[in-house]
């Protein structure tokens, strides 16, 4: 099939509808709002379930009872919502069902702006709801990636019996480029042995997410633990750039990593050492691969559009094995190339140990770049 200009929320949409999804429940917010237009648009056409609930925590609830029957269903929203949404999700992965939820992430904390930003980090990564769970997290940094992971991101929920979130920022959902849709799926009248439907001839299927009893709440908590280093084992996905013998190694996902990678091209045709990893799943993360790495390059510049969330899962991993050194943009502002380049100049040459917390030298050259000060 051929490319077609697209716009991100329509093409992650309409990617989702091609890859089987039968249900979607959703609640306008900017900048994820054309993802529910399409949907509005083409689900009822197409025969399949389509409601503009009440609320961003309706609408997750609608997806929980929708998974249980064993459909591929799914919500967007953008990080206020997702944040309303978070105990419904905790019942999800407590219940053991697949669901697939896009977050267009924008500027906070609070209602913030409707600005791209990588703030949702932690919310996405380290579970957001209460209790011990394990979502996966896909970060595509383009719109043919987006695409393509929506498809991915059904599968492997299905597989793992888990959330996964697809996880872009205002930039992709409200860009346009060229992207290959893919076919549609047919969709299989197949019904999992697991799900609800009905029980006429055989014992009912009881899916919860309450167990009173302590003891089975740990069982259900380990098979959760175990499941997830199943994903750990076999899901881990990134991209290399420029990574010809690096010296200095970028780390950065989705626009971070995108705009980073422009930066490296320059930074190599000045003949700057450097290379860049650009996670794809943020959870699992590419650990094993960075570790690896450590053992390679003197140096290490985290890029992100927050405040250095991603940075504190680098700095974990590395182990003072080299310095770690940040670089990111706050409330809905995205670096340019001209900024990260600058700074992988500034990475090549410093030497010797970084003291104390990157961020706070960071925070004062961010200052200085703001008020003109350099």
């Amino acid at each position: 099939m051929a490319k077609e200009l697209l716009k991100g929320n329509e093409a992650f949409a309409e990617a989702a509808i091609r890859a089987g999804v039968e249900a979607f429940f959703g609640y306008p917010i900017t900048p994820s709002t054309e993802f529910l237009e399409h949907m509005a648009r083409r689900m009822p056409k197409l025969g399949r379930a389509f409601v503009q609930a009440e609320s961003e925590v309706a609408a997750i609830n609608m997806v929980y009872g929708a998974a249980c029957t064993g459909k591929r269903v799914m919500t967007a929203s953008s990080s206020p919502g997702v944040s309303l949404m978070m105990e419904g999700i905790s019942y999800i992965a407590g219940t053991e069902v697949p669901a697939v939820i896009v977050n267009v992430m924008r500027g906070g904390p609070g209602l913030g702006n409707i600005a791209p930003s990588q703030g949702d980090y932690y919310q996405m990564i380290k579970g957001g709801g209460h209790g011990d769970y394990f979502p996966i997290v896909l970060a595509p940094a383009t719109v043919q990636e987006a695409v393509d992971y929506i498809s991915l991101a059904f599968d492997l929920a299905e597989k793992y019996l888990s959330i996964v979130h697809v996880v872009v920022d205002g930039n992709m959902g409200q860009m346009m480029e060229p992207a290959e849709l893919p076919p549609m799926r047919e969709i299989s009248d197949e019904i999992p042995e697991w799900a609800v439907r009905g029980a006429k001839d055989r014992d009912p299927n009881i899916l919860t997410s309450i167990y009173i009893d302590p003891e089975d709440e740990e069982i259900t908590n380990l098979r959760l633990l175990r499941r997830w280093k199943e994903v750990e084992k076999n899901e881990v996905r990134f991209q290399e750039y420029q990574m010809d013998n690096p010296e200095i190694l970028v780390i950065g996902f989705g626009t971070a990593g995108r705009v980073a990678s422009s930066a490296v091209r320059d930074a190599r045709a000045e003949g700057i050492p450097v290379g860049l990893l650009r996670p794809i799943t943020l959870a699992p993360f590419p650990e094993g691969r960075l570790e690896e790495l450590c053992d390679q390059v003197q140096r290490i510049l985290v890029v992100e559009m927050n405040s250095g969330m991603m940075l504190d899962d680098v700095q974990k991993i590395v182990k003072g094995k080299v310095p770690v050194e940040f670089y990111g943009r706050l409330g809905g502002v995205t670096p340019l190339p001209d900024e990260i380049l600058d700074e992988i100049r500034r990475v090549s040459k410093n030497e010797g140990e970084i003291s104390g917390d990157p961020r706070d030298e960071w925070m004062d050259r961010l200052e200085k770049m703001r008020t003109g000060d350099q």
